[in-house]
């Protein structure tokens, strides 16, 4: 069931998807070689915590970090650790969720490490620009697979691929409802958008092939060809007219 928010409760998931952007912004800065993915996790949370959030993904179906820290050929959930340390020319993608009053944003942004080449440049870059054409056809009247052709067509016309093993998703008080939004379809097809909904819009985009496995941790998932992956997410709200992007610290 897709459940309709009101006024009220979109400002409170503004509030805690606010708390998710100035960690990523903040984050931005302290990224670089020689840091571990585990510090990452630390600093994140020190914001969050003290911006009076709480994690929303920690302990959520098992998983053990407050975030997703994903290098190189990691797609999405990449665990953090002490071992796992940044080196020039690596990208790393930062998934953040927070818990504030009861309401849930949810983010994520691909960081460049140091000096990075120009096809993972040009990976970040395209991976971004999708999400924002996406979020273009998040507007009432309009249905959710116009946002995953959006999406997918800018992706597939850059030279890159979608994973479609994971999607977007409808996010309130839980961190996935319905419904979900695929990066990949036909248009005009699925639920129609309406004033209310709020979405997290995630395009996932691969160098290589848009295949992804999933190592012995059971959480990190990985391109099959160890081609590099990046990751953009925003929440965003259906209003009577425009998109309205909440994880910004505007």
């Amino acid at each position: 069931m897709i459940i309709i928010k009101s006024d009220e409760e979109i400002k409170k998931i503004a509030l805690a998807s606010r708390i998710v952007a100035e960690a990523l912004k903040r984050l931005g800065g302290m990224i670089g070689p020689g840091v571990s993915t585990k510090e990452i996790e630390e600093f994140v949370e020190d914001v969050i915590t003290k911006m009076g959030g709480a994690p929303a993904f920690k302990g959520y179906r098992g998983y053990p970090s407050i975030l997703c820290a994903s290098i190189n050929s990691e797609v999405v959930h990449g665990i953090p650790s002490k071992k796992r340390v940044l080196k020039e020319g690596d990208i790393i993608s930062i998934d953040v969720g927070v818990i504030y009053k009861g309401f849930i944003g949810d983010g994520a942004k691909t960081y460049p490490v140091g000096k990075i080449g120009a096809t993972a440049r040009k990976l970040i870059d395209v991976t971004e620009n999708s999400l924002y054409e996406g979020i273009k056809m998040a507007m009432p009247g309009k249905r959710v697979f116009d946002i995953s052709f959006a999406i997918q067509n800018y992706v597939e016309k850059n030279g890159f691929s979608i994973v479609r093993n994971f999607v977007g998703h409808g996010v309130g008080k839980d961190l996935h409802e319905e419904p979900q939004v695929p990066n990949y379809g036909t248009p005009n097809k699925g639920p129609r958008l309406r004033k209310g909904m709020v979405l997290a819009i995630e395009p996932m985009v691969n160098a290589g092939r848009h295949e992804v496995a999933i190592l012995d941790d059971g959480w990190t998932a990985v391109t099959v060809d160890g081609m590099l992956s990046a990751h953009f997410e925003h929440t965003v709200a259906i209003t009577d007219d425009k998109p309205a992007i909440l994880t910004t610290v505007e």
